[in-house]
């Protein structure tokens, strides 16, 4: 995974992360001018699934009316059956046969076979020695050219096991993420001030925003970390299983337990946080605290040996999607709903989703 998702790699795929932006903004400006209600959650749920995909398949689905629908309905399903309750999971030697009698197996072996083939599509075209010639590799590509150099011990099989780690974490948790810095702000005024401030002041009417630009805007990048810390995506990170016996503070923990961190709360811990329940940027400006796994108060990916592998594609979608939204548009809620009104409801699932859409009115500010 080092060659994919490399900052060098992950740069690779600028142009794409750019023109993906674009089009979402040229979008929402259509319904800024004729002052109509935005979909935020819809619009960024969009935009990450089609960027992920150009990204990983180097196709775009939207413009295939037929094959959109096909990969759109595999996202929903493989999405439901990673939320759905299994008995088999806690209990395998004795009430396990449960959901082989409620059908729940046979839609999980349904939906695994839909997945196999479809990735089994995605690599023969790629495979295929008529293929024209891509301007630029994709994710396939890559994976393809490292098992042929063996420079890894790769098969088909584990690279269809990357495509979906990528096709359901990348396009899932950089949407979600966007939609809770967009909510918090909404909710925090005078953060959301700043940070558009800062944002603007910096890029003095320039085009599209690029990750480059970002790297020295203090602000922007705190109400990332604060956004990080008090809504990570993933609360309870990917469960873990030990594969040898240790001992910690004097607890045996045996081979083959399951790991559960609970990032939430970690990042809500009054021990490590003043005020932990309010966002708060400022808590962040000129500290050297960061979410790359060094600081075990902050650890939304993880940390060590086993932290996320899409820690600098995900993160680069997710400030890209949010910096241009905040520098094009001044944001407003739709009469008659008030701040306090935004909530925190969640859907139940590895990936925290804001359960109600985040709805609102945007004022076009800056030029395409």
């Amino acid at each position: 995974m080092v060659g994919i998702q490399s900052s060098k790699r992950v740069q690779s795929f600028a142009p794409i992360r750019q023109e993906e932006v674009s089009r979402m903004i040229e979008k929402i400006s259509s319904l800024s001018e004729a002052s109509e209600i935005v979909n935020l959650t819809e619009f960024l749920a969009n935009f990450a699934r089609l960027n992920v995909c150009r990204t990983a398949f180097g196709k775009r689905y939207e413009d295939d009316e037929r094959s959109s629908s096909r990969f759109h309905k595999l996202i929903r399903e493989a999405e439901a059956m990673f939320t759905t309750f299994f008995f088999s999971d806690y209990f395998p030697s004795v009430i396990g046969w449960l959901d082989k009698l409620t059908g729940k197996f046979s839609r999980l072996e349904k939906t695994f076979k839909d997945l196999d083939a479809f990735f089994e599509e995605i690599i023969n075209d790629h495979l295929d020695p008529n293929k024209p010639k891509s301007e630029r590799e994709d994710i396939v590509d890559v994976l393809l050219q490292l098992m042929n150099e063996r420079s890894f011990e790769l098969t088909l099989d584990h690279i269809k096991a990357v495509l979906m780690v990528i096709l359901i974490a990348g396009t899932d948790t950089s949407s979600a993420m966007v939609i809770w810095a967009m909510a918090e702000l909404m909710k925090n005024p005078i953060s959301m001030k700043n940070v558009q401030e800062e944002l603007r002041n910096v890029m003095q009417h320039k085009g599209c925003i690029n990750n480059s630009d970002l790297v020295g805007l203090e602000y922007f990048k705190a109400v990332v970390k604060e956004t990080f810390r008090l809504q990570p995506a993933t609360p309870l990170l990917i469960v873990h299983e030990t594969i040898r016996k240790s001992t910690i503070e004097g607890y045996d923990i045996l081979p083959k337990t399951l790991v559960y961190v609970n990032a939430w709360a970690i990042g809500r811990d009054p021990e490590n946080w003043s005020d932990p329940e309010k966002f708060m940027p400022e808590r962040f400006l000129g500290s050297s605290i960061d979410f790359k796994g060094y600081d075990f108060e902050l650890i939304p990916f993880g940390a060590g040996r086993r932290i996320c592998p899409g820690i600098h594609l995900g993160v680069a979608n997710m400030e890209l999607a949010l910096a241009n939204l905040l520098y094009y548009f001044d944001w407003e809620l739709p009469s008659g709903v008030k701040k306090e009104d935004v909530d925190n409801d969640t859907f139940p699932g590895i990936t925290m989703h804001k359960k109600n859409p985040l709805c609102l009115l945007a004022k076009k500010i800056n030029k395409i």
